[in-house]
C-alpha cells in the first residue's frame, strides 16, 4: 500500500515521520538551509522526534538566495527527502521536523529577526560556510572591512548578514526582557562555537557596548564538530531521488550513510536529545574538530584540487586511482594524525581507514569543484596547523605543501588542459590578482604565501615552507598532478 505526502502518494520503502507533525514548535531557527543542514542537523532532530516525543521543531532561513528552494519546501508543506546512499543499498527518509520557512526578500527582515526574538525560539543554528562569519581567518576577529558588516554597522536594525541578525534579535530579545537562546555554530570551522561568540560580541560592542556586556554574560556558544559527506545536488540526483520516492522533490538531498555530530554541551535554553540520533555530548569538542577538520577535510583539499587538476569530477574517481589513495592514506597517519592530541584510545589508523573507505564510495557523486570552493577559508584550519607542527617538530610537511601548490595552481584559474577554471573563493579578485601578475611561473609561490590572511608569517615567511612549496608546485607544471602524486608513492608501496 502506499503512503501519502503533501498529498502525493510515495513509494512503500520511504521512512516516513511517525510522529504528530502538528506538535511540534519552532525551538529552533536555523540560517542556512543548504544541503548539509537537512541532511545532518535537520535529520538527527527528526530522529529525535521519532524516538522520543520532542516537540522539537525547525524554523528554516535562508538569507541569501534560494528562493525557490523556499518556495518548494512550502508548496510540499515542509516535508523533503533524504537519500542515504551506501555501497550497496539506499535508505531513504523523509524528514518532517521542519515546521516553517522564511527568506528576507520573501517575507522581509523583520518577519525573521520576529522568529528568532521569539519566545519559543531557544536555539540559532548556523551552516552559513566559513564566510558567512565575517571573520578574518588569520585572527579570528571580525572582519570591518566586510561589506555586509559595514552595511550592518550603519544600520544594524536592519541587518544582512547572519552576524547583524543575531546581534539584533537578542537586542530585541533583551529589550523585551526575555530570555535569550543559544547560539549554535555547525559550520567546519575549528572551534566554531568559539569564532562565533567572537564575531558576535565584537560587532555587538560596536553597535551597543551594554548589549555586548549582556550577551557576554547570557549567551551560550557551543562547539560543534559535524561529518557526513553530503554532495551538492546534481540533475542526476534530483531523477534518481524522484525515482527512490516516486514524486520529485526539489528539495531533496543524497548523502553517505555515515554521520557523526560531537556536541559541546552547554546550552542556555534548553536542547533537544540528539543523543537518541547518536550524536555525542562531551565537555571539549576541539580534539574532535582537529581531528576531523585535518585527516578528513585536510585530505578532502588535497584530493579535491589536485584530482580536479588532474581531470577527475568526483572524489570516489580520485580514489579509484591507486597512488591518489596511497597518498591520501599517508597524508591523514603521516602528515595530518601526528599533529593531533587525541583522547586516550583514540584510533586514528582506523578512522583514516573509514575514511578512505567514505571516500571511494562510488554512489557518491561528491565534485572536486565543490570542495575546492573557498580554499583561502579553508587552508588555514585544514593544511596550515599541522604544517606549523611539523616545522616545530623539524619533521616532513610533504603532503601540506603538495596540497597547498596545487591550491595555487588551481586558483590560477585555467586547469592543465588550458580550460578555464570558475574559482569560487571569496578572496578570488586578489587572488587572482597575485597569479595573473606572476602567470604559470613559480614566482606565484612566495607571492601568495605572503597573503597573511590566509598563511600567518610563521608558514608564509618560512623558507623551508616557501622552497617546498615552490618545488611541488614546479612539478605540477612541468609534470602534472598525477606524475606529481604519484611521486609521492614510498617505493615499496608502487612496486
Amino acid at each position: 500500500m502506499t503512503k501519502n505526502i503533501a498529498n502525493t502518494a510515495v513509494n512503500d520503502h520511504v521512512s516516513l515521520p511517525d510522529y504528530k507533525r502538528s506538535t511540534l514548535v519552532s525551538r529552533i531557527v536555523h540560517l542556512g538551509f543548504g544541503a548539509f543542514h537537512r541532511a545532518h542537523q535537520a535529520l538527527f532532530t527528526d530522529e529525535v522526534a521519532r524516538n522520543s516525543n520532542s516537540d522539537w521543531g525547525i524554523c528554516e532561513v535562508n538569507l541569501f538566495g534560494g528562493e525557490e528552494l523556499v518556495a518548494s519546501l512550502r508548496a510540499q508543506d515542509h516535508l523533503y527527502t533524504v537519500a542515504e546512499k551506501g555501497g550497496d543499498n539506499t535508505l531513504v527518509k523523509m524528514i518532517g521536523v521542519v515546521t516553517e520557512s522564511l527568506h528576507p526578500e520573501m517575507d522581509g527582515v523583520d518577519a525573521v529577526l520576529e522568529k528568532m526574538a521569539a519566545p519559543e525560539t531557544a536555539i540559532v543554528s548556523m551552516t552559513i560556510t566559513e564566510k558567512g562569519y565575517c571573520a578574518d581567518p588569520a585572527t579570528g576577529t571580525l572582519d570591518k572591512s566586510n561589506g555586509l558588516i559595514m552595511t550592518d554597522l550603519a544600520n544594524p536594525t536592519s541587518p544582512r548578514s547572519a552576524i547583524g541578525y543575531i546581534v539584533q534579535a537578542l537586542r530585541l530579545r533583551r529589550d523585551r526582557g526575555l530570555q535569550p537562546f543559544t547560539v549554535l555554530s555547525c559550520d567546519n570551522i575549528q572551534e566554531n562555537g568559539h569564532v562565533a561568540k567572537a564575531v558576535v560580541l565584537e560587532f555587538a560592542g560596536l553597535v551597543d557596548v551594554e548589549l555586548q556586556q549582556w550577551i557576554q554574560e547570557q549567551v551560550t556558544f557551543p562547539s560543534t564538530m559535524v561529518d557526513r559527506i553530503v554532495p551538492a545536488a546534481t540533475e542526476e540526483m534530483f531523477t534518481e531521488i524522484a525515482e527512490l520516492v516516486g514524486v520529485s522533490d526539489p528539495c531533496g538531498i543524497a548523502c553517505e550513510p555515515f554521520r557523526q555530530w560531537v556536541i559541546e554541551d552547554n546550552f542556555v535554553a534548553g536542547r533537544p536529545n540528539w543523543n537518541l540520533a547518536g550524536a555525542e555530548f562531551v565537555e571539549d569538542v576541539r580534539p574532535y574538530e582537529e581531528m576531523k577538520l585535518r585527516m578528513l577535510n585536510g585530505s578532502h583539499s588535497f584530493l579535491a584540487y589536485l584530482g580536479y587538476l588532474a581531470g577527475y569530477p568526483f572524489i570516489s574517481a580520485t580514489m579509484a586511482d591507486p597512488a591518489y589513495k596511497q597518498v591520501a592514506f599517508d597524508m591523514m597517519m603521516k602528515g595530518q594524525a601526528p599533529s593531533l592530541n587525541m583522547p586516550e584510545g583514540t584510533d586514528l589508523e582506523n578512522y583514516a581507514r573509514l575514511l578512505i573507505d567514505r571516500f571511494t564510495n562510488p554512489s557518491l557523486k561528491h565534485q572536486t569543484w565543490q570542495i575546492a570552493m573557498d580554499g583561502s577559508q579553508k587552508i588555514p584550519q585544514r593544511l596550515v596547523p599541522s604544517l606549523q607542527y611539523h616545522l616545530n617538530q623539524g619533521s616532513a610537511f610533504t603532503w601540506q605543501a603538495l596540497g597547498i601548490a596545487g591550491w595555487m595552481r588551481y586558483i590560477s584559474g585555467q586547469d592543465e588542459s588550458g580550460k578555464a577554471i570558475d574559482v569560487c573563493d571569496p578572496m578570488v579578485n586578489e587572488l587572482q590578482a597575485i597569479c595573473d601578475e606572476h602567470g604559470l611561473n613559480v614566482s606565484v609561490v612566495p607571492a601568495l604565501l605572503a597573503v597573511e590572511k590566509i598563511f600567518p608569517a610563521s608558514v608564509g615567511q618560512n623558507s623551508m615552507v616557501i622552497d617546498a612549496v615552490s618545488t611541488a608546485y614546479q612539478s605540477l607544471l612541468d609534470h602534472g598532478a598525477r606524475t606529481t602524486v604519484a611521486a609521492l608513492v614510498p617505493k615499496q608501496e608502487a612496486a
